[in-house]
């Protein structure tokens, strides 16, 4: 085992024996193997595009292979054989491949017995002997990964795109290719321009299933009836809940990254949707404890589960862990009655806050702003606008997110998505003249918002992105946040701040070239010409 593709590696060099997230070293290694298999099945899958064969299913599988094998998404071996087993199966359906790549391990005759000994060959170290190039090769597969998250989340909503399809299959394909730095690094770009689309269209999904989010203040508080407990990011996952809930004497409460979905017109007709409970997914067992309901986790972040609610938890999707349930969906329909009854039968969640928040800064709201704020910033009653966005952990370092937006000047805006905001959301940092100090856009993938709104003050006011009053201090953990970083890089965006440590899997001599191309930083050091406080 060899895994250094979050934050919160051993020592930031990699977990080793077993991961801090709780993953056994046996489940990633067989993650390295399913990654292996699509590699593979791109490379079919590309040829017999060309031959104009349908490849509805393997880009299907290729999409949830790489969200499954995300941070905290799926913990079940079980599984992953069952996925690797799939490759093969649409592998050969294709007329298959040449299997012996630079692996020397064929993945079809893989024989799972042996499992440690040949996923040995297929981990991150053999990408490329070359530093450099193993390093780049690192980024474009975490690119990838958070790629097929939101793709897949669109997907569940009906929505498809060739283009991002096609750079799923071209990225993968690469990664088993002898490719110098100087040839990979175009490519890592073309992973955010492929990331802007997709975020893009999962924007589109959303809003067209779900309507275009509205500003909306949100409640913390429990209520006296027995609850479903709802993390994660799938909104479709959410919405077959409360239709099954309604009626039933049963609330549902968002979690985590599931907060968000209060801000859409569609959800706030659920009178069972009762509000927000708890905060990022790193606190999951204790309130998960405290919540006292079962627990359905729809995608990523998944904590092992304690034994105080493990018999209460639920995953559907791409996530899973062995011995918990898992809800499957079936003839178009996931039931979720266990689940309903289970809650019938639970006390009330316990307290956890007694206040509310405002949520719902998505890019159609903030534009219906943009007068306002336009006129704040010409006035000097907003100097800068910090975009502070991203994943958030458990590290005592991620305190500094916190730290920051407490010391930021009165004058300055923070624009959020992802769930980095639980480090400040709470913290009552008021509002310039009716401007919330906090505009929380939603969810990652809605740091598309973030864009969106960035380009649009920049086509008002004449200026380039770079040249606005606004700063970038981006919170990473896992790989969709390396999709946004590229996402970004993409649109040409300067003076990223990246923290709290920067990726281990970047070489010294590609942080070089990102430092110099694109200005990136650790977020410990910040201009104070900014007005902003540099936070040690």
């Amino acid at each position: 085992m060899k895994c250094r593709q979050c934050e919160e590696t051993i020592r930031g060099q990699g977990c080793s024996k077993k991961g801090v997230c709780g993953k056994a070293p046996e489940t990633a290694e067989l993650q390295d193997l399913l990654i292996y298999s699509i590699e593979g099945l791109a490379i079919a899958a590309e040829k017999a595009k060309g031959e104009g064969k349908d490849i509805d299913e393997q880009i299907e599988h290729i999409t949830e292979a790489l969200f499954s094998t995300l941070t905290n998404v799926n913990f079940d071996s079980g599984y992953f054989e069952r996925m690797i087993d799939r490759s093969r199966k649409l592998i050969d359906g294709l007329g298959g491949w040449v299997r012996k790549t630079r692996y020397g391990v064929d993945c079809a005759d893989y024989d799972y017995s042996e499992k440690a000994l040949k996923a040995k060959g297929v981990g991150i170290d053999t990408l490329s002997a070359d530093a450099d190039a193993r390093s780049l090769k690192e980024l474009l597969l975490y690119g990838l990964k958070g790629l097929g998250a939101y793709y897949y989340h669109a997907g569940a909503l009906g929505h498809r795109d060739p283009e991002v399809e096609g750079f799923m299959l071209k990225g993968l394909a690469s990664l088993p290719r002898d490719m110098a730095a100087s040839e990979l690094l175009p490519l890592v770009l073309e992973c955010g321009a492929a990331g802007v689309k997709c975020m893009a269209l999962l924007d589109k999904a959303n809003t067209g299933a779900y309507g275009t989010p509205e500003i909306t203040e949100v409640s913390l508080r429990a209520r006296g009836n027995p609850g479903i407990l709802v993390t994660g990011h799938d909104l479709r996952d959410l919405e077959e809940l409360l239709e099954q809930t309604r009626g039933s004497g049963v609330d549902v409460y968002t979690h985590g990254e599931m907060l968000p979905a209060h801000a859409y017109p569609k959800f706030k007709g659920y009178g069972n949707l009762a509000g927000n409970y708890g905060g990022a997914w790193h606190a999951q067992r204790e309130e998960f404890a405290s919540f006292n309901g079962p627990v359905l986790v729809t995608t990523n972040c998944l904590v092992p589960p304690e034994g105080s609610y493990s018999g209460r938890l639920f995953t559907t999707g791409p996530a899973g862990f062995g011995g918990v349930a898992h809800i499957p969906r079936k003839n178009g329909r996931k039931d979720f009655s266990k689940v309903i009854e289970m809650a019938k039968s639970c006390p009330p969640p316990e307290p956890v806050d007694d206040m509310s928040i405002t949520i719902g800064f998505a890019h159609g709201a903030v534009l219906g702003l943009a007068d306002k704020v336009l006129g704040a910033i010409s006035s000097g009653a907003v100097k800068r606008l910090v975009v502070m966005a991203g994943c958030d952990g458990r590290r005592r370092e991620r305190d500094y997110y916190t730290k920051f937006a407490e010391a930021l000047p009165p004058d300055t805006v923070i624009l959020t998505a992802g769930c980095a905001k639980y480090r400040y959301n709470k913290l009552g940092l008021g509002d310039i003249g009716g401007i919330p100090r906090v505009l929380d856009a939603g969810q990652c993938n809605d740091c598309y918002s973030l864009v969106v709104v960035a380009l649009k003050l920049a086509e008002a006011t004449g200026l380039s992105v770079n040249e606005l009053p606004l700063s970038f201090n981006i919170s990473w953990y896992e790989q969709k946040a390396c999709l946004v970083l590229l996402s970004l890089l993409h649109l040409g965006v300067k003076d990223i701040m990246i923290g709290p440590t920067l990726p281990e899997f970047v070489s010294p001599d590609i942080l070089k070239v990102l430092v110099e191309t694109f200005g990136i930083k650790g977020n410990s050091s910040v201009d104070t010409d900014m007005g902003i406080l540099k936070i040690e």
